[in-house]
C-alpha cells in the first residue's frame, strides 16, 4: 500500500520556492530545516512535509544533488582537488561527499574528475576558490551598507 499524495495549494508552492531558491542559491552554505521552514513562513515539520509533495524529495536530498550538480561542474572544469570541490560546495566529510556523489552520478568523485576533465581545459583553482569567496559578503559589511567596521 502506496503513502498518500498531499496535494500542495499554489498559494503554499509561492513559499516553498523561496526556501527552494534559497537552497539554489545559497548551497553551499550550512542550511538547516529551521531556516529553510522560517523562509518559507511556515513550521519546520509541515515544511518538510509539504516540499517532499511538491518536489518529491526531502529538503535534505534536494540540497545534496544541488551540491553534487555544482561538483560535478568544478570536477570537470577546474583544477581542483577532489577535497577541495568537496568543500567548495558545502559538505564537511569527504566521506559522505563521496558517498553522496556515487548515489547521484554512480561513480566515484576522483572517476568522474579523471573521465569528464582528463582533456578540458582546466579553469586554476584559485580562480574558482576566489570567485567563490569574493560572492559572500561578512554579516558586518551588510549590516553598515558595505563597508566594514574595524
Amino acid at each position: 500500500m502506496s503513502a498518500p499524495v498531499t496535494r500542495v495549494p499554489g498559494d503554499v508552492l509561492v513559499h516553498l520556492r523561496r526556501a527552494r531558491d534559497q537552497i539554489d542559491r545559497d548551497f553551499a552554505e550550512p542550511l538547516d530545516l529551521d531556516a529553510l521552514a522560517r523562509t518559507a513562513g511556515i513550521s519546520k515539520y509541515h515544511f518538510h512535509r509539504l516540499f517532499r509533495a511538491a518536489y518529491h524529495r526531502t529538503p535534505a536530498v534536494y540540497l545534496s544533488e544541488r551540491r553534487v550538480e555544482r561538483a560535478q561542474d568544478l570536477l570537470r572544469s577546474a583544477n581542483l582537488t577532489v577535497t577541495e570541490v568537496c568543500h567548495a560546495v558545502g559538505f564537511s566529510s569527504l566521506g559522505s561527499f563521496s558517498s553522496r556523489f556515487k548515489d547521484v552520478v554512480g561513480e566515484t568523485p576522483r572517476a568522474f574528475q579523471q573521465r569528464w576533465g582528463a582533456n578540458a581545459p582546466r579553469i586554476p583553482g584559485c580562480f574558482v576558490l576566489m570567485w567563490g569567496l569574493a560572492e559572500r559578503k561578512p554579516a558586518s559589511e551588510e549590516k553598515h551598507g558595505g563597508t566594514a567596521s574595524p
